[in-house]
């Protein structure tokens, strides 16, 4: 029987503890998007006194999660709290 080297053993170690860790405190996506319209925007949209408005607020929200379609979010929320980032091993909490 062939005895691996404790090098291997322990960078293969590390290898699934980074997975384990990351997967389960993983962000969802984060993007600025018009509330209105939900077209996707540069993320200085969101940082308040930033907006192309001029006005000191900022013309976008954070869009957590989906897909971006044709410069369009779907299939997320602007609550991060309702997106659910799965993960290995990671049990979600479901509000009630």
């Amino acid at each position: 029987m062939r005895r691996l080297r404790s090098s291997t053993v322990v960078l293969g170690g590390m290898g699934v503890l980074a997975a384990t860790i990351t997967s389960c405190g993983s962000e969802p996506d984060k993007r600025c998007v018009d509330p209105l319209t939900r077209e996707k925007l540069p993320s200085y949209e969101c940082e308040s006194g930033r907006g192309s408005s001029g006005s000191g607020t900022a013309r976008g929200s954070y869009y957590y999660g989906g897909s971006v379609s044709d410069n369009r979010v779907s299939g997320g929320s602007f609550d991060k709290k309702a997106v659910d980032t799965g993960g290995f091993g990671c049990s979600g909490s479901s509000g009630g």
